[in-house]
Order: C-alpha cells, then sequence, then structure tokens
C-alpha cells in the first residue's frame, strides 16, 4: 500500500520487501521465516520511530490520507448491526453524512458521521465528506429520534468542512449548521464525538456538540484550514505547515487546551496502515464512556455539557 505521504516512504519500501518475499517463499516453497520476522520487527521500529514524532502538518497530512477508515468502516467494524436512515423529510438525501440505528455491543445507538468514500467516484458521490443543509437536518432528525427512544448518539467527525456552494446557501446552510448545534446542546440522551480524521471549521461542529469529544491521535480539528489561515495571514498558502503550527490543532494540543475529552491513540504507523486495531481502540472508548455517562443523571449531563462549551475561548483582558 503506496502511503503517498513522503515522510513514511522507507515504511513503503519494508512493506513491499516483505511482500516481494513472502511472494519468493510461496514460488519457490523455501523457509523464510527468519527474514520476515527481521523486516517485520524493522517495519514496526520505523513506525515507531517515523509516527513518535510527527510535526502538526504531518498530522495533517495523515488525517487527510485517503486509505484512513471513515465512518462507513467504523459502523461496519463496530457494531452488531446497523440499520440506515435517509433523507431529511424537506428536500432529500446527502451521502456525505451517514446515520442510521445500530446496535454496539448489543446495545441500541444512533450512529451519525461524515463520509468521505473510497477512490474518486465514491468522493464525488459523497461530495468528499462536505455536508449541504440536507445533511445537517438528517442528523437533526436522527438525534431526536434518538432522544424520543432513549438511544445515545455517536457521532463521527471527518470533513474538511460544510459545502460552501451557492446551493448549500439557498437551501440553509448556515441555518442547518446553527440548527444542529442548538439541537446537540440541548439533546436529552448521551452523546459522544469522536473526531476521525479532520475536523473543519462549522461543517464539523456540527456534529460534535457532545458530552463527550474524543480525537484519535492523528486528526485534526480547527476552524480553519491550514492553507486557509496561511492565505489569510499571509496571503500565501504554501505556508500551510507554519500555519498548522501556530493553529494548534493536534489531538494532544487539545487536550492540553482543554477543548476535547481525551485521545484513543492510533497504531504506530496510522490508521490508514491499522485499521482494524484504530477500529478496536475506538469501541473501547465508545463502550468506557457510555458506561460512564449511564451514570450521570440526565440534568447533570445537560448542566455539564452546557458548561464544557460555554468554557471553549474563555479570555481574559489584562488592563495596564
Amino acid at each position: 500500500m503506496a502511503s503517498e505521504l513522503s515522510f513514511d516512504r522507507p515504511l513503503d519500501e519494508l512493506e513491499e520487501r516483505i511482500a516481494e518475499l513472502q511472494r519468493f517463499a510461496q514460488e519457490k516453497n523455501v523457509d523464510t521465516s527468519e527474514e520476515l520476522n527481521a523486516l517485520s520487527a524493522e517495519l514496526r521500529h520505523q513506525e515507531q520511530l517515523i509516527y513518535e514524532h510527527l510535526s502538526p502538518w504531518q498530522r495533517v497530512q495523515v488525517a487527510r490520507h485517503p486509505d484512513r477508515p471513515h465512518t462507513q468502516y467504523f459502523i461496519e467494524t463496530l457494531c452488531d448491526a446497523f440499520i440506515p436512515l435517509h433523507g431529511d423529510r424537506i428536500f432529500g438525501e446527502d451521502p456525505a453524512i451517514l446515520g442510521g440505528i445500530a446496535s454496539l455491543a448489543g446495545r441500541p445507538v444512533t450512529v451519525i458521521g461524515h463520509e468521505k468514500g473510497r477512490g474518486t467516484k465514491e468522493n464525488i458521490a459523497h461530495n468528499f465528506g462536505m455536508a449541504s443543509p440536507e445533511g445537517y437536518r438528517k442528523a437533526i432528525r436522527l438525534m431526536q429520534q434518538a432522544e424520543k427512544f432513549h438511544r445515545p448518539v455517536l457521532t463521527f467527525v471527518d470533513t474538511p468542512g460544510a459545502f460552501a456552494g451557492a446551493s448549500a446557501e439557498e437551501r440553509g446552510e448556515a441555518w442547518s449548521i446553527a440548527e444542529s448545534l442548538k439541537t446537540m446542546a440541548g439533546l436529552r440522551t448521551p452523546t459522544v464525538t469522536v473526531v476521525t480524521g479532520e475536523g473543519g471549521s462549522g461543517g464539523a461542529l456540527g456534529l460534535a456538540v457532545a458530552d463527550r469529544v474524543f480525537m484519535l491521535s492523528n486528526a485534526v480539528y480547527s476552524v480553519i484550514s491550514p492553507e486557509g489561515a496561511a492565505a489569510l495571514l499571509w496571503h500565501d498558502s504554501g505556508r500551510a505547515a507554519k500555519a498548522a503550527e501556530l493553529l494548534r490543532i493536534t489531538a494532544h494540543e487539545l487536550l492540553q487546551m482543554g477543548l476535547i475529552d481525551g485521545v484513543i491513540e492510533e497504531p504506530p504507523g496510522g490508521a490508514h496502515r491499522h485499521p482494524h486495531e484504530t477500529a478496536e481502540a475506538v469501541a473501547a472508548c465508545l463502550k468506557e464512556v457510555l458506561f460512564e455517562l449511564d451514570g450521570v443523571p440526565e440534568e447533570q449531563r445537560l448542566t455539564e455539557r452546557y458548561a464544557r462549551f460555554r468554557r471553549v475561548g474563555v479570555w481574559q483582558e489584562h488592563l495596564e
């Protein structure tokens, strides 16, 4: 699997050597286990070495990797069953947001998340995970249904931002995101969000006003993309790497600032190389936090949810 990331090409080369050796062993019927074990150990070592010290911009690149697991993968891997639900009952269906009723470890839940798709054809069909107003209205409908039937709501965030086309604005993009924020803020059922890749602007926040917000360790979450920030600050989108550093958009930085509740560590090498192990870590986190939220009274959950978002963006004025 070619990673498309320049900084981890040594991992591609090692994987190619392992694959070639496996083919050779199969064709010639010879035992190459010793050599394979040595190469596999070297691969694990290099994964650890490279991914332990990624820069913010490198994490942005990993978060955008086309082979990264998306909402569809997490649903298929984590859930015992899933019934997809479609449409906003006003305009139509938005494939950029998947949603429906699922069973997680035997427990009914509502799952909603951005979906980018795999490959060019699917990317276009899902609009690269950039949702239109009907996507957020669908999400609102499913959240309200979950509240009615006392199901927890799980959301997976992975979008560069909401669709910014004229047609989306004409159909009420800003209103639909604002209404989604309002709905999640007052939802009386437990809510948990996992930022799995890109958490871009209001398009991400529209599905992330939850009791608990987690991020995968190579995910990013920001009000603006590094390229957009660089273009605004320096009129040069080529300085995106510097902007990524200044924006403090990585999972561990956001945890330090108190903007998220926890980081779900990906295996060394990233979720795109180890999707199953990543999904297992996500599943363990979700089960634990849902059990924790079960023990919190409803009114206390609502009060704490309100307070945690009121704390975002607190500032102090220093008078001379």
